[in-house]
């Protein structure tokens, strides 16, 4: 069974995401299931602390980005998701190659939904597992 609301597509993902702190990144959304979504993120030397790995921040950033993609297709078209709370363990460097980000969710309320995000490198090494929680709210008339 389908967790979307509204209609999802990949290219209605990045046409919404153009010219964004979402397209800075290089975020690319790549996959919908029935209860999931995936995004690809290429490293590069603008993502990258001084001692050579991948920021932290930037696994924070990719993580809010997919979940938060995927929870506004699971409200009604009447209202629109925020995050309130991302906490992020990471579990081993990035270095190189492309990250992919899958987000599922633990919960989707009428008011408040809770999200999985598993990101993954090139090898399919955990890279990092995140817990996003969000907020509902009603869009303005």
């Amino acid at each position: 069974m389908s967790i979307w609301k509204l209609p999802l597509s990949i290219e209605d993902l990045q046409k919404r995401c153009a010219n964004s702190y979402i397209s800075h990144l290089r975020i690319v959304f790549t996959e919908v299931g029935d209860n999931y979504l995936k995004a690809e993120m290429p490293l590069g030397p603008h993502l990258m602390q001084p001692m050579g790995i991948m920021h932290g921040g930037v696994s924070c950033g990719l993580a809010e980005t997919v979940a938060s993609a995927a929870a506004n297709y699971c409200v009604p078209e009447t209202h629109y998701c925020v995050g309130l709370d991302i906490n992020t363990n990471h579990v081993r460097p990035a270095l190189q190659g492309v990250l992919t980000a899958t987000a599922k969710p633990y919960h989707l309320g009428k008011t408040t939904q809770v999200w999985s995000i598993e990101i993954h490198d090139n090898q399919n090494q955990l890279i990092s597992i995140s817990r996003l929680t969000l907020m509902a709210l009603p869009k303005s008339p």
